[in-house]
Formats: C-alpha cells, structure tokens, sequence
C-alpha cells in the first residue's frame, strides 16, 4: 500500500521554510511513497511549482485538497487550531510541536485519532544524528546570528591597520556553547573577532578552545555543578551557580562589544543570563542578540520578533526567524531530516509505514499515537553523551616544592652531562695517544662540524623542518666540498670517511629537492 507523504504552504507569518524539496521527494518516493505539495508551498524558499512535478510530485492546489488527501503531513511549524481541525483517524502529523508548551493541541490531535511525531523531540542519541531538526535549525541559527550582529554592528569584526588609522577588533561573547553556539563560535572568529564563550558545561572548554575562541573560566567549585542533562542538553543551574555567573558576565559587560545568547532548557522558559544593568554596561553601539527570544529570552530586554534600541544606544535583536532568513538552506536540511525520519519509518522500503513504538528514536518522538498523549517519552535506553570518567585534578605544588622538583632535575642533569664529557674526553685521550697526528687534525674539524651542526638544527622547532630544507641543502653542499678537499688525503681512513660524506650528503640534497617539489605541487591549482 502507497502512502502519500504531502506538505502543506506554511501559514505563519514570515514563515518561509517549506518541509519538502524536490531532492527529498525523490528519496521519499525511492521508499515507495508518493509526495504531494501545496501550490507555492517552496516559493519562499527558492523552489518552483516546476520543479517539484519534474522530480515527480503531485501539486495540489489548496490546503484542504492536501490534508484531505496526505496520510502523512510534513509541516515546518506546529499546526494552528485551524490546521489542527483537519487532521483524520489515522493521519500522520510531523513537524515542530513544542509539545510541553501545547497541551491542547495535543489533546486536539488525540481526539482526532492521529498520530503526532515532534521533530523537537528526536532523542539526541548518535543513531538519530541525522534526524535532529533541532541541531539542523540551530546550526543556521548561529551562524545567521552572528550575520545579523554584524548588520547592526557599526564597525570591523577583524581589526585592521589601514592608512586612515587602526580599527579595533570587535569583541563577541557567546553564551551557550550548543549547536547553535559553536556556530556562532565558528562564524564569529572565522570573521576575526576576539571570541569569548560561557557554558555551563566546564568539559565544552577544550572544544571551544579548538575553534580560536577563549572558554569563560567561573570561580566555582565545578564538581558541585553538573551542567549536562538527559538527552544531551543543558540542566538547570544551581542559584549559587546562577549567581556566580551573572557576577562573572558584569565584569565582561563594558568590554563586550557583540553578545549571543542561545541558552534553553527543554520544557522551561529562557534563563535570564543578560540582565539590564549589563546591558547599561555596555557601550553605545554595542549589539545583543538573542537566540531565545521565542521562550521569554535570555536578556532582560529582549522583545520577541523586534529589535529595540536601549537607552544607551544598545541593540537588541529578538527575532525568531533566523532559520527562516536562510530558508532555502533551511529546507534544505529540515526536509533531509523529515526524510531520514521517514527511512525509520519505512524499514522494508515498501511504502508501509510501521512506526515501531518500541524503537528509541520513533518512541521518543511520538507524543499522540493510539488517541493517547504518550509525551513526556520514557528515558532513552542508549546515553545521548557517554559519561566520561572524572579524572583526579593533580595536586598544586607549593613553591617550596616546585623549587626542589627544579633543585632535582637541575643535578640529574648536570650528572648527566659530566657522564658524557668524562667518556667524551676519555676517548679523545686513547685518540691522542694512539692515532696519528695527521688523523686528529681531521677528528678535530670532523667533531667541530658535528657540534656547530647540532646547535644549528636541534634548535629548530619541528614545523619549520620542512621550510628549512633549502637551507639544509646548502649546509650539505658545503659539507660536500669539505669531504672533496679531504678525499686526496692519505690516510685510508680520511678518504673513507670523506667518501660516506660525499655520499650521505648527496641523498640529502637529492632528497631535499625532491620532497620540496612534491610538497610545492600540493599548492599548485591543477
């Protein structure tokens, strides 16, 4: 049996996303469904009426026609109460549901006998990675974050020194190093702003760090904190916690320049992280955006879909459509991730669709099946994050006994190095008494050129080895005229030695050449 698969045109305003493409309908019809599409539904988002029916989808040219006709609705938004009133026994709902703040829609659903899957509520395991909405819109969001900042920034992200002056770099804070938050990260130093970052995760640091941004230390005992939650996402923090880390953001406040808020806690509203006063702290020009303005915000001032200007000139961006500013990637990524679901839910790829409720990842989505609410969804049985294990801090060496760490390594060293020139000295006395004199002439520039050889190179750090093969090239062509002059020496021994370093020296310079052009090639367009 086919099961019609259709997207209906998205009815909020400014909503510009569409949950179909006309690259996932040919994978959704690879599974044995059929796909259908509102007229006009993909314009926003850059794609035509053409193209859908030219990769195979049926254009219906009313909402009602589709819903009537679609086992399985895929939406973008949740549905209004309007929408909700023609679901059918049977039909199939997925889209953002936001199930904890929409009970009645839950309740509308269930008494229509349809089944909702909440694309917000993919558990966050490894094997729904590709299902995760939430992470596909909150990627776009962070990036698109940062671009509106620079809309309302009147200067440089990156600092430059030109003719008519130096221009400072922008200074950006990030609070909430999500997905949305290493995007902004990504983003923000990419355009060469100093980037400073806050979680509440302390073991996010390393990864913030990684991408050029600086981790904001708090002065709080961590292991009385644990910032991770179920399912991948952030916890509530503790009040002492709380109080610390508004401490720590008004003594950044008058040095920020860009602020980015993305904290959200699943079921609650937006913690309050950027209070007025910090924002008074700011300097005129200065931008917040906030990420969570569609649940109350994380700045004090934030007015949802707005950008208001403070008092002492600070912007304030409340939009909630960032994703839909990029809509066509956004489909892109949403409609690929509502395709993936879909592959689940189609397991024999024979257009039956089995929505396995003993599954973890159909499970943990469905919130209305069977005309029952089955939200909230148990734990899943498969961790979001494996707990890494808590490694003892090493313990803080008092000065007293850091000096006798160095008190100790300082004569293991010299003993060390007394050992070598005793046996060093040692074997040039048994060279001197027994070996010709005009043999020790040689030794004495052979071990003279050993010595200044090593000081030359040892002390070069690794990464510039391979810059440096030029110059070793010329040390060993050098080398190479030192042995010729040498060869016509009498002694066998001189002339053997000679001949090793004519020969050595000769793959160096070779070798050299060669792996210098090999690595210039790398570099050339083809």
């Amino acid at each position: 049996m086919t099961v019609k698969i259709g997207a209906p045109k998205e009815i909020m305003p400014g909503e510009a996303r569409v949950a179909m493409t006309p690259a996932s309908a040919k994978e959704l019809q690879k599974l044995g469904h059929e796909c259908m599409i509102e007229a006009g539904a993909g314009m926003r988002a850059g794609f035509t009426d053409t193209a859908y029916s030219e990769a195979g989808v049926e254009v219906v040219d009313s909402a009602d026609s589709l819903w009537s006709a679609a086992e399985v609705v895929a939406k973008v938004r949740p549905p209004t109460d309007e929408e909700a009133a023609k679901l059918r026994e049977g039909q199939l709902l997925i889209s953002f549901f936001w199930p904890a703040q929409n009970e009645a829609l839950m309740e509308k659903a269930k008494d229509a006998g349809a089944s909702v899957i909440a694309m917000d509520m993919v558990p966050r395991i490894s094997r729904a990675q590709k299902m995760d909405a939430l992470s596909s819109m909150a990627n776009i969001a962070g990036y698109r974050a940062v671009i509106e900042a620079g809309n309302n920034f009147g200067r440089f992200f990156t600092g430059q020194v030109t003719a008519a002056g130096k221009v400072p770099p922008a200074t950006v804070l990030i609070v909430g190093a999500g997905v949305a938050g290493l995007a902004a990260i990504g983003t923000s130093t990419s355009l060469g702003a100093i980037t400073y970052a806050f979680d509440v995760r302390p073991e996010v640091a390393e990864q913030i760090e990684s991408m050029g941004a600086e981790f904001v230390f708090l002065d709080f005992d961590e292991s009385s904190q644990d910032g991770s939650a179920t399912g991948g996402y952030a916890a509530p923090s503790s009040p002492e916690f709380q109080e610390k880390q508004l401490e720590k953001f008004r003594e950044l406040a008058p040095d920020i320049d860009i602020v980015i808020t993305t904290a959200l806690i699943p079921g609650r509203p937006a913690p309050k992280l950027w209070t007025k006063d910090m924002v008074e702290m700011m300097k005129p020009g200065s931008v917040v955006i906030d990420l969570a303005a569609e649940r109350g915000g994380n700045c004090e001032l934030t007015v949802m879909d707005e950008k208001i200007v403070s008092e002492n000139g600070v912007t304030i961006v409340g939009y909630t459509d960032f994703p839909s500013r990029m809509s066509t990637q956004s489909s892109t990524l949403y409609a690929t991730n509502i395709r993936h679901m879909m592959t689940d839910l189609t397991p024999d790829k024979d257009g039956v669709i089995n929505q396995n409720m003993e599954d973890d990842v159909i499970r943990g989505a469905t919130v209305v099946h069977a005309r029952e609410i089955t939200f909230p969804p148990p734990p899943p049985k498969v961790k979001a994050i494996a707990a890494a294990p808590k490694k003892d801090k090493p313990k803080e060496l008092t000065p007293e006994e850091k000096r006798a760490q160095e008190v100790a390594a300082f004569k293991a060293q010299t003993r060390s190095q007394v050992t070598l020139l005793a046996v060093g000295g040692a074997l040039l006395l048994l060279l001197g008494l027994y070996a010709p004199a005009s043999f020790m002439q040689h030794f004495i520039v052979f071990v003279l050129a050993i010595f200044v050889g090593f000081q030359v190179i040892w002390g070069v750090a690794h990464s510039l080895h391979t810059p440096l093969m030029a110059v070793t090239n010329g040390i060993s062509s050098i080398i190479i005229v030192g042995a010729l002059m040498q060869i016509g020496s009498g002694s066998w021994l001189v002339v053997l030695l000679a001949a090793l370093s004519v020969f050595m020296a000769g793959i160096n310079i070779f070798g050299g050449f060669l792996v210098t052009r090999r690595m210039l090639a790398m570099f050339q367009k083809s």
